[in-house]
């Protein structure tokens, strides 16, 4: 059809129409005049309909499998988060099992030695202001903390508290070089000064040159005046070698000392004094040796020597059974 002014005329007017049936369509619902007309259209297009549905079922279906797809992906990263998320959960786990261990720990040595604690825990290592043997624990000043308190764990003697903040506290550490504290031998009460020696051995000077020392015994802290910075009768080691007594006034020992320094976890800061020196309880109990049992093993005689040996058994045993007999006899006979 050429573009003339009658065809443009004839599209104009079928649009007309076609919009004023759709508007009688629409407003008289069920009743429209035009509704048999369109179930007629329903007949004849719905199967082309159908037969277009069914030919693009299959791409739809794709559509489908991929979205249903991305949220499988997506499930399964979630599965895979929460699996990650257990694996942290139990290897916490693990953690807090150690830390409930040390946790009891410390709480059976506070009872034992009637120390008031503030529980804590190390959340940083070393100082600002230098490279001293030093921890940072999260109690301050708000919890009750001051500066000259004694530091322990289940283990021992930790340190003590030399600096305080609201929230936090800097501990040295027992085997600082500037670290000194009093100590008591066990048993024997002879008294020394222990120094740190960083990761070495505890120096312990005994007051008494002449003192008997050996490998294996054990100290605590004898404690400050007004117990600041150190209460009484906290484990401080274990002699591991004594230097010869060479007549001096001091003798030198070296002592391993019962906590590790370089995995510090709970502590606690003791705010309570003890009414009376604890003195030795506080140590652990010694592990009884297991009682030795000798056997001695006596090899059996030649077979030649076992055979004499029963022999000469049999005519002791006829001797003694005869001479037995004559006993009775003579006690039988009348006296003449």
């Amino acid at each position: 059809m050429r573009d003339t002014r009658e065809s443009r005329l004839l599209l104009v007017l079928l649009i007309a129409i076609a919009f004023a049936l759709i508007t009688v369509d629409i407003r008289g619902g069920q009743e429209s005049p035009v509704d048999g007309a369109r179930q007629a259209a329903a007949a004849v297009f719905g199967p082309v309909e159908n037969g277009v549905a069914a030919a693009v079922d299959p791409i739809g279906n794709a559509i489908g499998a991929v979205r249903d797809s991305g949220e499988r992906h997506t499930r399964i990263a979630a599965l895979e988060k929460e699996n990650a998320e257990l694996k942290a959960e139990l290897g916490s786990d693990d953690r807090n099992r150690n830390r409930l261990r040390e946790l009891d720990a410390m709480l059976k040595t506070a009872g034992a030695g009637q120390y008031g604690i503030k529980g804590a825990q190390v959340i940083a290592i070393g100082a600002a202001q230098g490279f001293s043997w030093t921890v940072t624990v999260d109690v301050g000043a708000r919890d009750g903390i001051k500066r000259d308190m004694t530091v322990l764990n289940g283990s021992g003697l930790v340190g003590r508290v030399t600096t305080v903040g609201p929230s936090t506290s800097t501990v040295l550490l027992a085997n600082d070089p500037d670290f000194t504290v009093g100590t008591r031998m066990e048993k024997s009460d002879e008294l020394g000064f222990a120094t740190g020696q960083g990761d070495r051995p505890l120096l312990v000077q005994l007051l008494n040159g002449k003192a008997k020392v050996k490998p294996g015994d054990r100290l605590v802290t004898f404690g400050s005046r007004a117990d600041k910075p150190f209460v009484p009768g906290v484990p401080v080691g274990e002699v591991v070698r004594v230097d010869p007594a060479g007549g001096g006034l001091t003798r030198n020992i070296y002592v391993r000392p019962y906590v590790g320094f370089t995995k510090l976890d709970i502590v606690g800061v003791v705010v309570q004094a003890p009414r009376s020196d604890p003195r030795d309880t506080v140590l652990p109990q010694k592990p009884k040796p297991a009682p030795t049992v000798t056997v001695t093993v006596t090899p059996p005689p030649p077979d030649g020597q076992a055979a004499d040996g029963r022999a000469a058994d049999g005519q002791r045993d006829q001797q003694g059974q005869n001479q037995r007999n004559q006993q009775g006899q003579d006690q039988g006979d009348p006296t003449p």
